[in-house]
């Protein structure tokens, strides 16, 4: 683009003033920037605070030390990266449309942008398998999921999809040069690629995790509906034999429905995103920048759901919460404390 010899001519900002090829600013109400960065900023703090308190409660609390609490612990430093790394940068980046902070960073926002969502994606599938263990197979439970296997899970979790996103990023094999060429303007940090990476990125990153963890839930559904009918069925003079393995189950599958909201809600988070991506890159439909806004945080704000997730529904969290914040964790043998107990 060629720029006027006056920067702000008719009102026109540009990121770079004097740089010739410069992207253009929004030219935003002040009033309206404010509210966009003071919500943003308020969901990045939501995002930071709350997978905190959960990364301290299950490093703290000796109750937590569990292989299901350490994918969940995995997790929540997921969604901290995310609030961490990716949106405070996204937040000036959208509500300017300038991109400040040089092209190497811009590769890396790029690159950690794209493999955290895998990264997610890949500890509910993870956590899916756990869930199957516990309700499908549970007398074998802990020789199968043990802590080494963990190890192994979450080194899957974090090193496939990053290595991925960054050989993917910094490579530039993706990229559809000609249009890029045709776009560019100093002060653009996009990702774009061509038709085939298009496909083949959203296809990777999300839709065949995705399609597996949701294969999983729909067997430990089957599996729990048949455990229920022969929980019903047992003879009523092992009332209290009975009364047990129902509270059992009926605690499991409690557990499970609640990991199916958090898988539930990123994929409402995060699947029109995706569609869109593959809109844009492989049928070339027009995305207004508004609504790729939107829906691009919409995605962030998954990171955001899960702890709130767990305050609704997990009593421990709450507590954990509580303590946390009150700093009752400095005091002597807080590590100890019974999260499950009744009586506090």
């Amino acid at each position: 683009m060629n720029m006027s010899s006056d920067p702000n001519m008719d009102g026109v900002q540009y990121c770079f003033p004097s740089v010739e090829k410069s992207c253009m600013r929004n030219s935003l109400p002040a009033t309206l920037t404010a509210l966009l960065y003071t919500l943003i900023a308020a969901l990045i703090i939501t995002v930071i605070g709350g997978n905190l308190v959960v990364i301290i409660s299950v490093f703290h609390f000796q109750q937590l030390h569990s292989p299901s609490n350490f994918l969940t612990l995995s997790l929540a430093v997921t969604d901290f990266f995310v609030g961490f790394l990716v949106l405070p940068f996204s937040m000036v980046r959208s509500i300017e449309a300038c991109w400040y902070f040089g092209n190497t960073f811009c590769k890396i926002h790029s690159a950690f942008d794209m493999a955290f969502t895998t990264v997610s994606l890949l500890h509910l599938c993870f956590i899916a398998v756990d869930r199957y263990y516990i309700i499908c197979d549970p007398l074998h439970y802990s020789s199968k999921i043990t802590f080494s296997v963990i190890a192994v899970f979450l080194s899957v979790c974090w090193a496939v999809p990053i290595c991925f996103s960054c050989s993917i990023v910094f490579s530039g094999k993706n990229v559809d040069e000609t249009f890029l060429s045709y776009i560019y303007c100093e002060g653009l940090c996009i990702l774009t690629s061509d038709k085939m990476w298009g496909v083949i990125i959203p296809v990777v990153n999300f839709f065949l995790p995705a399609s597996a963890m949701i294969g999983i839930y729909i067997k430990i559904f089957a599996v729990a509906r048949d455990h229920a009918k022969v929980i019903n069925g047992i003879a009523d003079n092992i009332i209290s034999v009975k009364k047990h393995s129902k509270q059992t189950k009926e605690a499991e599958q409690k557990a499970t429905k609640t990991l199916i909201l958090i898988m539930g809600v990123f994929l409402f988070c995060w699947l029109p995103a995706m569609i869109m991506i593959m809109l844009n890159f492989y049928f070339s439909v027009f995305i207004p920048s508004f609504i790729f806004e939107v829906l691009s945080w919409l995605a962030y704000f998954n990171s955001a759901c899960n702890p709130i997730i767990y305050g609704f529904f997990y009593p421990w969290f709450r507590k954990a919460f509580k303590m946390v914040l009150t700093g009752k964790i400095f005091t002597v043998a807080s590590h100890t404390f019974n999260l499950f107990s009744e009586n506090h």
